[in-house]
């Protein structure tokens, strides 16, 4: 159906015949300035001038008159309004905090025999999971030294997908804020209906940038009703070439020793989630397949009715019955 936002604005539409009755009034009431014998030879002449012009003119005042209606209709903003059509209505509100500190450069993670920076995969094991959450709010916190939201909550899935994407290692930073991760998580989760709120928090070290301690932030987390899964995501175990890149002097080294468990694990206990261990690509799609099974709860159903502006066509009659009313009001004009 067609809506206008500011009907109010048809009130205006009198306006013109208003404007021409107070200056009929003014101008009787100016009086005559001059006196002229031969009026009536004038009047005469005139009448004869304008008795061609006097069907054009008719016409030429209904164009105008049209072209006004047209242009109060215009400013009254008509849009075309469709039938309400219903948004998902039962799913979770999931929080996704990712982390993208220095270390998520290590290449110690594989996809198909290649070693590969462990933000990549983690990027390609995220946009697989964010697909399979039809039904589901998803936001995205990205966090180094500091912690900020890329995208908030949003059924708009595809472009969550695009923003994780085009996150770069150190964006945030080098270093690594869980806890300030975790309080942004709980800033949009608090509001969103209980027994929904979830955060998903991935990271492959230690907190050292905060100035919210991770666990505190899991206890206000825990009074909030909102439940944590952490992953821990790093080999524990990477071959470092010896000398020249040979094997001549190589060494295994584990390159996730920086990671703190015992504070996911407790993150995630204190709050009613899992901690999750991902050594490699398969354990990190394990984790998220796991998650991934959380039942969906009821919500509070929404709707949208779409919108189209139909500003532009009563603009483009009003130009054109304006342009037809003025070429009925030249004299070389048609009648």
């Amino acid at each position: 159906m067609i809506h206008l936002d500011w009907p109010w604005l048809l009130l205006l539409l009198p306006l013109p015949l208003l404007v021409r009755l107070l200056s009929k009034q003014q101008s009787r009431s100016a009086g005559a300035a001059l006196r002229v014998p031969f009026l009536q030879q004038l009047l005469k002449l005139q009448s004869e001038q304008t008795a061609t012009l006097i069907t054009g003119s008719r016409a030429a005042l209904w164009l105008m008159t049209v072209a006004w209606l047209a242009l109060l209709l215009a400013a009254a903003r008509p849009q075309w309004v469709g039938e309400p059509q219903a948004l998902p209505s039962s799913g979770r509100d999931l929080m996704l905090a990712v982390d993208i500190s220095g270390s998520m450069a290590q290449q110690d993670m594989k996809i198909q025999g290649n070693a590969l920076p462990r933000l990549t995969v983690v990027k390609a094991v995220v946009n697989e999971f964010v697909q399979q959450r039809q039904g589901d709010k998803l936001g995205l916190i990205l966090f180094g030294s500091r912690a900020y939201i890329q995208s908030p909550l949003s059924f708009d899935l595809q472009t969550l997908g695009v923003l994780m994407d085009e996150a770069q290692v150190g964006f945030a930073g080098k270093q690594t804020a869980i806890g300030d991760a975790i309080g942004f998580a709980i800033k949009r989760l608090r509001q969103r209906p209980e027994n929904s709120r979830v955060v998903i928090l991935l990271t492959d070290g230690a907190d050292t940038a905060s100035t919210l301690p991770p666990l505190e932030a899991a206890s206000v987390a825990t009074r909030e009703g909102i439940r944590i899964y952490t992953i821990g995501v790093g080999a524990t175990e990477m071959e470092v070439p010896g000398l020249f890149g040979s094997r001549l002097g190589a060494r295994t080294v584990n390159p996730s020793a920086d990671l703190d468990e015992k504070t996911l694990r407790e993150i995630a206990h204190r709050t009613g989630g899992e901690y999750y261990r991902a050594r490699d690509t398969e354990e990190l799609q394990a984790a998220y397949a796991a998650i991934a099974a959380l039942e969906p709860v009821e919500q509070e159903a929404e709707s949208i009715r779409p919108r189209r502006s139909l500003l532009h066509w009563p603009l483009l009659a009003a130009a054109l019955f304006a342009t037809l009313s003025l070429l009925l009001r030249k004299p070389g004009g048609s009648t």
